[in-house]
Parts: structure tokens; sequence; C-alpha cells
């Protein structure tokens, strides 16, 4: 089969295409054959060696999937083959095909296309447990979504809009708050000409944002503290802007705030359960209209160089999809 290997830590231009063997079928395992694989941030991060999980080498990045099942271990029940599917297994979605474990797979709607099924595991599951499980985003509050036309962003402001809550979106550029606004956000704030600070404190009368979904961290998560609300609720997501902030305690007394993070790639392990239980609320959420992955560009197997130098340079918006 292809696949993309990675033998030493590289930047994605250095990324290339190899002939190699299938992949083993393993117990407790599914052989899927991909026909889409989403790009994340992560899968930059991995392959620089950068991320905090460090697979040995040779390894196929690639976190996301979704395909037809070809083969089922013989200890493995509720899968066969022909199973249109999605999964999520850390790496290997970047080949023609895949071996995950049975846990980390789900059955896909036949009304979704391999497309979405390949969106959403990672930045939609991520959106969805940080707004519900770790904010508990209330119908009314006012949630301040940074870097909102990115893909964790743009799924983050479909879900919020879904909980009934009055969306501020802050983007570089009208292009992306456009965006935002076009998936449900009520207000747009350019960081590049604005002080969302002083635009936030502005939109809420005073009051600061109930929920500040960040996923830059740096400057903005410092910044994040002066507009947030009394009994307000800073989820930390990510760390795009490279630096990662600290915060001093009493900030989080003085305010009644909660600092909280969300780490979805612990959910496997730690709660496997609710990993498939958010999928299925998300299946709902699709059936009901109220998500829809935002598709910025489609990729064969050896553009996946492009597409991540693209995703790492800040230059697209919503999901960046390979098609092996």
């Amino acid at each position: 089969m292809r696949a993309v290997q990675v033998d030493h830590w590289m930047e994605p231009h250095e990324l290339r295409v190899a002939d190699v063997a299938d992949p083993t079928l393993l117990p407790g395992s599914l052989l899927i054959e991909v026909r889409a694989a989403g790009c994340n941030f992560s899968d930059l991060l991995i392959v620089q060696g950068k991320y905090q999980v460090k697979p040995a080498f040779p390894f196929t990045p690639g976190a996301e999937l979704a395909g037809v099942v070809r083969a089922v271990a013989e200890d493995v029940d509720g899968f066969a083959a022909g199973d249109r599917v999605l999964a999520s297994a850390g790496t290997g979605g970047f080949a023609e095909l895949a071996c995950v474990p049975a846990s980390a797979a789900c059955r896909l709607p036949d009304a979704m296309s391999f497309d979405v099924g390949a969106s959403l595991p990672i930045i939609y599951s991520t959106s969805y447990a940080a707004l519900v499980d770790r904010a508990n985003v209330q119908p009314g509050e006012d949630l301040l979504i940074h870097a909102a036309a990115g893909g964790v962003g743009i799924a983050a402001v479909q879900i919020g809009v879904g909980l009934g809550a009055r969306v501020i979106a802050t983007a570089g550029g009208p292009e992306k708050l456009a965006l935002a606004r076009a998936h449900g956000a009520s207000e747009g704030i350019d960081y590049r000409k604005e002080d969302f600070v002083a635009r936030v404190l502005d939109i809420t009368d005073g009051k600061g944002a109930d929920v500040i979904y960040d996923s830059v961290g740096g400057d903005t998560f410092d910044r994040s503290l002066k507009c947030i609300a009394w009994n307000g609720r800073l989820l930390v997501i990510g760390f795009a802007s490279g630096r990662i902030p600290e915060v001093k305690a009493n900030r989080i007394l003085l305010k009644n705030i909660a600092v909280t993070g969300l780490h979805w790639s612990a959910y496997a392990e730690k709660q496997p359960g609710r990993v498939i239980e958010i999928l299925e609320e998300l299946f709902a959420l699709y059936a009901a209209g109220k998500i829809e992955p935002v598709i910025y560009g489609r990729y064969e197997l050896d553009d996946l160089p492009v597409a991540l130098g693209e995703l790492g340079g800040r230059k697209t918006h919503g999901k960046l999809v390979v098609t092996p």
C-alpha cells in the first residue's frame, strides 16, 4: 500500500509517500480502507517531534479517518467487513489502509459522507467535550471563541450556537469573521485591528464573557483574564501561539472563575465510553442540521506536505481532508 512514512523528526515539506507492506490485522482491531483522513494541528506537531506523544520510528501520521472495514479480528464483535466507520487512533490515517483498535471506531451514519466522518473525531469531539462536559455552557450565556475560523473554532461556534449561547468570535481578517458569522456567531472581533478585551466588555455591557474557549494560549490567554465574567470558565484547549501561559491563583480567586483544561486524546484511555457517547451526540446534532463541518480543501496523499504547511501557516479555515 501507499502511506506517508516518518523515520525522523521533520518539517511538513519533507514528508514523502512510500510503498510499504499492508498493516497486519491485530487482535481487537479493524483493517480499514481509508477514504478520508482529517488534518489536525497535532499531526503537524507529531511529525516535528513537538507533540506530547512520540511514536516509535517509522510511523504513519494521521490521527483521524473514515473508511470501509476490510477485515475484522476474530475477537471483535459488532463490526463486519463492508461497514462504513470513522476512527481516531492517534496515527496511521495518512495511508491507503489502517489498522485501528475496534474500541477507537464507530459506525458512520448512512447519511454522512466520509469527508464529514473524518472531520468529527477530534475537532468536533474536542469542542463538544469542552463546552458541554467541562464548561457546562447554558442557554443565554456569552461564549467568547478565539481563532473562531479554524478547525476547532468553527466546531465550537456551531456547537455553542446549538447550545443556545451568544457566540462572540475572534479571528484575523474580515473573511474569517464572515465565516464565523455565517455559522452562527452573533459578534465578530478582528484581533489584528481591535482590542478584543475592550470589545468583549462593550458587547456584554461590562460583564465579560461567561465562557472563553482558548486554543491559542500565550498573550490571548493572558488578556482573556481581563474580559471574563464573574463565575466565568476559561477553557484551555491548546497553545497554537507556541507559548504555554501561566496564571497567578489570586486572579482565579478574585473573579470566582474556573480555569479548566480539555485533553481530548486522553479520553480514549480515561473515559472510553464517553468517546462513543459524544460521537453519538454529534451524529444527532448533524442530523438536526446544527453542525456541518466546513471543508476548506481536499488533498491527495502526495499533497499532504502542502496541506500541513498551509495548516501550520494559518492560511486555512475549517477542515482539511486527505483522500488516500
